[in-house]
């Protein structure tokens, strides 16, 4: 690697003038590799083979996670109800159907009071309670009086209570004499959405790596080129699970990042080896001989490949900044697969190409690679010449696309992640159509600094009565009884007393339907104002419950949001910057990343928030968006798109280093990484189109936006905006300030001899 400026034949050493003929390091690389192909490929071979023992083992080590923000309000009342009072959050549900009668008659009442006890007594299962021993609590019984609810909080971690679930599910789902019993609850419904992607993550195994192969074989027509290719995939994707092992033993790791693993390990493993191994043929185009090819391109594709990396890795390492495990997940898994892909494409691909030699190459003759008139040579001569006439229906079809975006509403997840059928999503329907309110989703007031005894029932009955009146809320239950629409609807029964404490004192207000899937965030204001009253601190009163943890995990990642982004953004900037030596091009990357990431979240927008396509996808729409997929879409998305981005800049500033001339490097390099991008962009594609499919809307969700932000990308992003920008930039494409010229001198780095570099500057004189 060269730094820009400086003079390969001479340093300063410590005896005065000396010279220093020594090639570029990444070139050095390549000719030691190069001359020690088969260390290399062993060595390759030996992290293969123990990748995959850790790697067998990575799926039972990673664990689930559940929408809660560590250290938020509703954890700590969580915690404090808990331990105070012995109230958990419950997590799972028993939906009780008579066959016959209702469930108030005797004999169901008593084996249903007998099959709560056996649920009581199942390991892992901390506390239960039913309609029966809740005094007839309203909200857990059906209008119809047919059906009837047993609900329970799991201990444990969450991984734990799946676990658990994987067992207590199938034995408690019954079809007994005197009624039916089904399983439901949010722990279920997410037990059985990771249990969903585990079958989509081998499916997608068993698609993704033939399909890839076969359109390797259709971009290289060598199956060697071809197999070679798929094999730096599969290292990063199996060395990528093994690191994710070895993370599991520091803190959690979600199973759902072994599904980023799978296709970005595919994706990035491809793109690189396209690029390297592209560049490689061109070398052996010019008749060099094999040893010196490799190290050519190590020392030029392999420069293009760090910087690449280095974005990629910048946008996923981003997802550390959020505070929770399900997030962090994703970015563990992501810097796993750019580490281990670069590190294939520098270190085993060199050796391998090695060993193949012209055996992977072009056919043809041998000649100089130069002189390209193809295609997109053509297009960005044809674009650059008229820029407004293509430039301005391009943006208008990329804002049109993009203009959903504007709707956006983030929500909340519940069941219809599932598809329908799926036993947990059916037991919540029957729910929302059958029962008057939610029991599992009470919101927990703490009141804190008011003993729950009999001495404060007027000021405890005051509250609860206020509470019942706010429009939202169905029932509210306290130490003192059970109230709706600013009445006492039952009288304080033994259910009661788990309210009452010698310090606090606690209420369990039920929202209705409606006010959980509208404003939940004013409900909960609400509540928390009229559970204040007047001259009351902050802190005496917390909420919780699981409307309030799904309240502050969305608040608290919309507010980290802004640094997130503003973070990936300027890393981002630097790097290009230091590749080109330019201000406007990392600002001109910046926007038409922007301009592709709308298009994603546009459609995002129009197929799962509005619906559109949903019987065709097989989906259930509910109107919002979970915000954290979108914010670990816009990552992976950003980042790949800068990967892009750096693979087509560095062809052309090599071109302009070479000659000066703006208009026809921008020719030159898309003529040279256009048809790779394509292609690593249609094999990138593909391997997320799997997850299309998916039967969680999450992972669907995934698979099309990833999908969609690829292909406009690499289309008319780059082959009719990036021309077109850079045509009517002309000279300013190159611009910085003298003191950034400076720096970028010192510390930039590029791909060209200085020779040629030298010549760009010579030539360019007028544009610097």
């Amino acid at each position: 690697m060269q730094r820009n400026g400086r003079s390969q034949n001479q340093e300063h050493g410590e005896g005065g003038l000396a010279t220093d003929d020594r090639p570029p390091a990444l070139r050095r690389w390549g000719h030691f590799t190069a001359a020690r192909p088969r260390l290399m490929i062993w060595a390759g071979v030996l992290l293969t083979v123990a990748g995959l023992v850790l790697a067998a083992g990575a799926m039972d080590r990673l664990v689930l996670s559940r929408f809660e923000s560590p250290g938020s309000e509703s954890v700590k009342t969580r915690a404090v109800l808990e331990k105070e009072f012995g109230e958990g959050t419950p997590s799972v549900l028993l939906m009780v159907t008579a066959r016959q009668g209702t469930v108030d008659d005797a004999p169901v009442a008593a084996a249903a009071r007998e099959l709560e006890e056996e649920l009581a007594l199942r390991d892992g299962v901390a506390d239960v309670a039913s309609y029966w021993s809740r005094d007839g609590s309203p909200t857990l019984r059906g209008r119809d009086g047919k059906q009837a609810l047993i609900i329970a909080g799991m201990g444990g971690t969450v991984t734990e209570a799946r676990t658990e679930l994987a067992t207590i599910s199938p034995e408690f789902t019954r079809d007994e004499e005197l009624f039916t019993v089904r399983v439901g609850g949010g722990d279920e419904i997410f037990r059985q959405v990771a249990e969903q992607s585990r079958q989509d993550f081998l499916r997608a195994e068993m698609i993704v790596f033939p399909l890839v192969l076969l359109l390797l074989f259709a971009i290289y027509r060598r199956f060697a080129a071809a197999a070679l290719t798929l094999g730096m995939g599969l290292f990063s994707v199996i060395t990528t699970l093994a690191l994710m092992h070895l993370v599991t033993y520091v803190t959690e790791v979600s199973t759902f990042a072994a599904n980023l693993a799978l296709v970005m390990g595919i994706g990035l493993g491809v793109d690189y080896s396209l690029f390297v191994i592209n560049r490689f043929r061109e070398e052996l185009r010019l008749r060099r001989p094999v040893p010196e090819a490799v190290a050519y391109t190590v020392g030029s594709a392999g420069r293009t490949v760090t910087f690449s990396g280095l974005t990629v890795l910048v946008s996923l390492s981003c997802l550390l900044l959020f505070p929770f495990p399900f997030l962090r997940s994703f970015a563990y898994a992501g810097v796993g697969t750019v580490l281990t892909a670069v590190f294939a494409a520098l270190v085993i691909l060199p050796a391998a190409l090695a060993r193949l030699g012209h055996r992977v190459a072009r056919k043809g003759p041998a000649g100089n690679s130069r002189t390209p008139e193809g295609w997109w040579h053509r297009t960005a001569l044809r674009m650059m010449r008229h820029p407004l006439r293509y430039g301005v229906p391009a943006l208008a079809v990329l804002l049109a696309l993009a203009a959903p975006v504007l709707g956006l509403t983030f929500g909340t997840p519940d069941e219809r992640v599932l598809p329908e059928g799926v036993s947990s999503r059916v037991v919540q329907q029957e729910i929302r159509d059958n029962f008057a309110a939610e029991e599992m989703d009470a919101v927990q007031v703490l009141r804190r600094g008011l003993p729950g005894t009999a001495a404060n029932s007027a000021a405890i009955e005051a509250t609860a009565l206020a509470l019942s009146r706010i429009p939202e809320v169905h029932q509210v239950d306290a130490l003192t009884g059970s109230y709706a629409d600013g009445g006492r609807i039952a009288e304080p029964g033994a259910a009661a007393e788990r309210f009452g404490h010698e310090e606090d004192t606690w209420y369990s207000v039920v929202a209705t339907h409606e006010g959980l899937n509208h404003d939940v965030d004013r409900l909960l204001s609400d509540i928390r104002k009229t559970a204040a009253g007047e001259g009351e601190g902050p802190d005496q009163v917390r909420i919780g419950g699981y409307p309030a943890e799904l309240a502050d995990f969305r608040a608290q990642l919309v507010d980290r949001l802004p640094l997130v982004l503003g973070l990936v953004l300027a890393v981002t900037f630097l790097v290009l910057f230091l590749m080109t030596g330019s201000l406007l091009l990392p600002a001109k990357a910046t926007l038409l990343n922007a301009l592709s990431l709308g298009v994603m979240f546009g459609a995002l927008v129009w197929i799962f928030q509005e619906g559109n396509l949903s019987g065709l996808l097989g989906f259930t729409p509910t109107g919002t968006i979970e915000p954290s997929i979108p914010i670990l879409m816009f990552c992976v998305a950003f980042g790949l798109s800068m990967d892009y981005e750096v693979l087509m800049l560095s062809r052309i500033k090599e071109e302009y280093d070479r000659t000066g001339d703006t208009l026809g490097a921008v020719a030159t390099g898309l003529e040279r990484s256009g048809p790779l991008i394509t292609s690593a962009a249609v094999i990138m594609a593909a391997s997320f189109a799997t997850y299309a499919s998916s039967g969680v809307v999450f992972l669907k969700m995934l698979g099309l936006g990833m999908v969609a932000v690829i292909l406009i990308d690499a289309t008319l992003i780059r082959a009719v905006l990036v021309p077109v920008l850079m045509r009517l930039a002309g000279r300013a494409n190159w611009w910085a300030p003298k003191p950034l010229r400076a720096v970028h001198r010192r510390w930039g780095l590029s791909e060209t001899e200085p020779a040629a570099t030298e010549t760009a500057e010579t030539a360019g004189a007028a544009v610097r």
